[in-house]
């Protein structure tokens, strides 16, 4: 399917909160280098912010970050803020904390309560900005994240983070945090063979929460990115539209409901393009069906 002009726009809408963002966002992750945390090869400076300028232009104005997506050269917020500050008025930018990473890139305890302002902080130092339209609370294993996002919910009182989410959560950690104070989404890896054996995307739905999947196309590859060979039913969808296979992968996500949101991705301009256009690609009842019977065998 061409790419180069279609826009976000054709992805649909929802709405964090207050805040309306186009369905088909964008990760940034990637932005730091082939290994995206710390060794493998660094990314290129002028590619990255051309194509953070890029997925704007294009309509994306739902970028996800966080302080801890850092390699040893590059950080995606410092990119994120060379390449777009001074921000556009509708920009939204989602971030995420809990994790900890030390200078040299080692994972770290995840962060006690009364450590997540000064997370917050940091992320408002890389970017530039004054509050955080979205914050993330990652969960690492914990059993109640009670503490941690009453923690979270002081700081949206205070105006540092005007709303509020949780990541790699399941139901549990959803009724906890709503106990505190509202959710705008939830962030849990979810994708075509990835299926959702907590419930949230459901869970998500009946609360008019946006679900927002991660790996969505890499899959097992994780933070690496694809390195599975692709399915047949997926391969034989593309073809019928002529689109690729991760244009199709998307166009499932988005399919899944008109709470999800898409936050794919990429380094690289021409895959930006494709990934943004495959917000306009609407798959059959019967290829919704066929593509389905891939997370099933999964399970």
């Amino acid at each position: 399917m061409t790419s180069q002009t279609v826009p976000a726009a054709a992805s649909g809408t929802w709405v964090l909160g207050d805040l309306t963002v186009n369905r088909m966002g964008f990760g940034a992750m990637r932005l730091t280098g082939s290994a995206a945390f710390h060794d493998g090869t660094p990314s290129d400076r002028g590619r990255a912010i051309a194509v953070l300028r890029r997925a704007v232009e294009l309509g994306v104005d739902h970028i996800d970050t966080a302080a801890f997506y850092f390699s040893r050269l590059r950080s995606a917020n410092e990119l994120i803020n060379s390449a777009l500050a001074p921000y556009a008025d509708d920009l939204v930018i989602s971030t995420k904390v809990g994790p900890a990473r030390d200078a040299c890139g080692g994972w770290a305890e995840s962060a006690r309560p009364e450590e997540l302002r000064g997370q917050v902080e940091e992320n408002l130092r890389q970017l530039g900005r004054d509050h955080l339209d979205v914050v993330n609370f990652r969960v690492m294993g914990q059993e109640s994240i009670s503490e941690h996002f009453g923690a979270l919910s002081e700081l949206r009182d205070a105006g540092l983070v005007r709303h509020l989410g949780i990541s790699n959560a399941r139901p549990e950690h959803l009724a906890q945090a709503e106990a505190i104070a509202p959710v705008v989404c939830v962030q849990n890896r979810y994708g075509l063979d990835a299926p959702d054996r907590t419930g949230m995307l459901h869970a998500c739905a009946e609360h008019g929460i946006a679900f927002v999947p991660f790996f969505s196309i890499a899959g097992e590859g994780r933070e690496a990115g694809a390195l599975r060979g692709e399915h047949d039913e997926v391969r034989t969808v593309a073809r019928a539209h002529g689109a690729s296979p991760a244009q199709v992968r998307l166009a499932w996500i988005l399919g899944q409901g008109s709470h999800v949101l898409a936050i794919p991705g990429t380094g690289n301009p021409d895959h930006l393009a494709d990934n943004v256009a495959a917000g306009a690609l609407r798959l059959t009842r019967d290829e919704l069906q066929l593509l389905d019977s891939i997370g099933r065998s999964a399970s």
